[in-house]
């Protein structure tokens, strides 16, 4: 007997039912769009560089006290006499990491200033090389202010060599640290009188060098060479390739200590801490007296930047008198904070000057 297969048992029909696809409605990816690109719009301003620069005061010293126990200024071998009051050198904090949002903030304030990066770091240089150059500047800034200092007190000075062109008549001769005694038959008491006795002469003359080495006088005769041999300017008169500069003749030693400060517009304050150092002046006086400005080994006061942060800087700690370069005068005086005095200086010995008299309660010169 044969058997047929069961018939499938019906299934009731499908409900009515509309289907529904899963996802997001457009006004939904709307939402989700917008604040994922508020979210990248966030990290981008708070998280990304931007080329620019924050500039706003920094930290300032007294160049009569010390730092960490060291003394910013000490001199060793010579009498070192007790100051009262302070000598503040002030800075500039430049910070080249700023993101957008970090930049609006910092406007916003009004203490701080935006600039393009530029205007401060030459395209293609590395953090290495822009640190060196700060490192340079400053250690010449405190060259200078020693060189100002010890001449205004009227120490002798020495003319020695500072640079030596390669391959020139003076590189067989001479090496830098050399002390220049005679040129040419003529004696070197300025760094000017190396070029000034070169006057007449012409490229092949043999001419006598006497200097002094390790404390031996020797004398060599030296052929003249024409300057455009080695890049110079042409010049009628032979080209000895030497450079000359002033160094005081004593035996002491000055040292300046400071870490982590570049530039040259220290260079004001450091030349009167010496100053007071070497002298029983006591220039403060028992004030607390800042400033800035670069300074040449002459004792002249060149401008500077960053004035009005300095200006913010010294206000905060307390200064109630405040060195100004010439060449800053009016900058100054449009920006200064309330209550600050501002002394015009161009010179080392106007600027010692004007501390005596504001010492004795006379006028001074200001912006």
């Amino acid at each position: 007997m044969s058997t047929a297969p069961e018939s499938p048992t019906p299934q009731p029909p499908a409900p009515d039912v509309p289907l529904v696809r899963a996802g997001l409605t457009r006004r939904g990816w709307t939402i989700v769009v917008s604040f994922v690109l508020t979210v990248a719009l966030l990290l981008v301003g708070l998280l990304v560089p931007i080329p620019y620069v924050s500039l706003g005061p920094g930290p300032t010293y007294d160049t009569l006290g010390d730092v960490d126990g060291v003394p910013i200024v000490r001199v060793d071998g010579e009498k070192s006499h007790a100051t009262t009051g302070q000598l503040r050198m002030t800075t500039v904090s430049v910070n080249d990491e700023i993101s957008l949002f970090g930049a609006l903030g910092l406007w916003v304030s009004g203490r701080y200033a935006v600039a393009p990066r530029e205007d401060y770091f030459r395209p293609g240089e590395t953090e290495e090389q822009i640190e060196q150059q700060n490192t340079k500047m400053f250690q010449d800034s405190q060259s200078n202010a020693e060189i100002a200092a010890l001449r205004h007190l009227k120490y002798p000075m020495k003319v020695i060599a500072t640079e030596i062109t390669s391959g020139a008549p003076a590189d067989k001769v001479l090496a830098p640290g050399d002390q220049l005694l005679v040129v040419n038959g003529k004696k070197v008491a300025a760094a000017a009188d190396v070029r000034a006795a070169l006057a007449g002469t012409t490229p092949g003359q043999g001419i006598s060098i006497t200097y002094k080495r390790d404390g031996q006088e020797k004398t060599a005769t030296i052929a003249l060479a024409r300057a455009t041999d080695f890049g110079q300017d042409d010049r009628p008169e032979g080209f000895i390739g030497l450079g000359a500069g002033e160094r005081p003749d004593v035996a002491f030693k000055t040292t300046i200590s400071l870490q982590n400060v570049g530039g040259p517009s220290a260079g004001l304050i450091f030349a009167l801490a010496i100053v007071d150092r070497l002298t029983d002046e006591d220039l403060a006086g028992g004030a607390t007296i800042a400033g800035t400005g670069e300074i040449d080994a002459a004792g002249t006061v060149g401008r500077i930047g960053g004035i009005p942060f300095k200006m913010v800087a010294a206000k905060e700690a307390g200064v109630s008198v405040f060195l100004v370069p010439e060449g800053n005068c009016a900058e100054a005086k449009d920006n200064a904070p309330e209550g600050l005095r501002l002394v015009k200086v161009s010179t080392l010995d106007g600027a010692v000057q004007a501390l005596q008299d504001i010492k004795a309660g006379r006028p001074v010169p200001g912006c």
